[in-house]
């Protein structure tokens, strides 16, 4: 893709210069079109950073689209499209929910490999203008029968297909990176936020919630006891552009979480009392509760902390607070 600026009326050279600048500071987001990339994108443009976008949609979402620079529809299964002269890659893109990766083992596996491969050997054919290029990878690799917090030096589990096919990715970044890649991984823990789709906590509360309120059916849930560690996707987002962004990195892997975990039952009261929901009934599907599942789970963030000064600003009062406003 070539770019054309018509300079008429003439600009000065300090204008110029500042064209050039922003041109230099393009950064890729691969599953541009989901709940994180929408974030990152206005992290990222508030930052100064023009944004390419890849995702298997046909187009970018009405909300983003004005937002990117330029946007390629690509199965990245089957190749990574040439993005040109970039100075980050933040790849979003892959199979990304745990239950399903049970049925479908092998194809979590294959298809989250074969993206990371496209996308690595890509960008190590640029020689001398290879980007800063950070692998989503998952808190989910991590075995949760341990110590808490878990840190980046905590025992690996494979728990699941998913956590399988992060650890490969990971795994791949490192060979990556012996031949010349400037290549990282984070490993963020549960996201949440505005604009959140279905199949997650909060987004599941809220809508069980709200048909509640309007038929009279009883809210459903598993074990809202067990806690987890929730980050905004705000947060996250800003963790992500101060890893691209920075001049150098002291290591290969980067935790991404709040350090603090809070149960399902106060998401569940904090829903019902931002929507004015005061008498509803609550029941619990014993179907919906896993026996092993690990009652708190609290991840160490301290290095990404230490290094670049990230840390999470959003309280989850906020987030569930402006997942509510945005969602009514």
């Amino acid at each position: 893709m070539n770019h054309y600026y018509i300079l008429d009326p003439p600009i000065s050279a300090i204008e110029i210069a500042a064209i050039i600048c922003y041109m230099n500071k393009r950064v890729v987001i691969s599953g541009v079109n989901g709940f994180v990339g929408h974030h990152l994108i206005r992290e990222l443009k508030v930052s100064g950073y023009s944004v390419v976008g890849i995702g298997t949609e046909e187009r970018a979402t009405t909300q983003i689209a004005s937002s990117l620079e330029a946007y390629y529809s690509q199965d990245l299964v089957e190749a990574w499209p040439d993005t040109e002269d970039v100075v980050g890659v933040i790849h979003l893109a892959g199979l990304a929910a745990v239950g399903p990766s049970f049925d479908k083992p092998q194809t979590y596996i294959n298809k989250n490999s074969a993206m990371v491969t496209n996308m690595c050997e890509h960008y190590i054919s640029q020689k001398n203008k290879m980007p800063r290029i950070l692998i989503v990878s998952s808190g989910a690799v991590y075995d949760s029968g341990q110590t808490m917090p878990l840190s980046e030096s905590s025992s690996i589990g494979f728990n699941s297909p998913y956590s399988v096919s992060k650890i490969l990715n990971e795994n791949q970044a490192k060979y990556y990176r012996g031949r010349g890649l400037d290549i990282v991984a984070a490993r963020p823990f549960n996201h949440i936020g505005p604009g959140q789709g279905e199949g997650f906590l909060l987004p599941d509360l809220y809508r069980q919630i709200m048909v509640a309120k309007e038929n009279g059916e009883p809210v459903i849930t598993g074990d809202l006891s067990t806690k987890r560690d929730y980050t905004d996707v705000r947060d996250i987002a800003r963790a992500y552009r101060m890893i691209i962004s920075a001049d150098n990195l002291e290591h290969d892997t980067y935790n991404v979480c709040s350090m603090r975990s809070m149960a399902g039952n106060k998401i569940l009261e904090k829903i019902m009392e931002l929507t004015k929901s005061g008498d509803l009934n609550i029941s619990t599907d014993p179907s919906k509760i896993r026996p092993n599942d690990i009652k708190d789970i609290v991840g160490d963030s301290s290095r990404i902390q230490n290094e670049l000064g990230w840390n999470p600003q959003i309280s989850l009062d906020q987030t569930i607070k402006d997942f509510v406003s945005q969602s009514l």
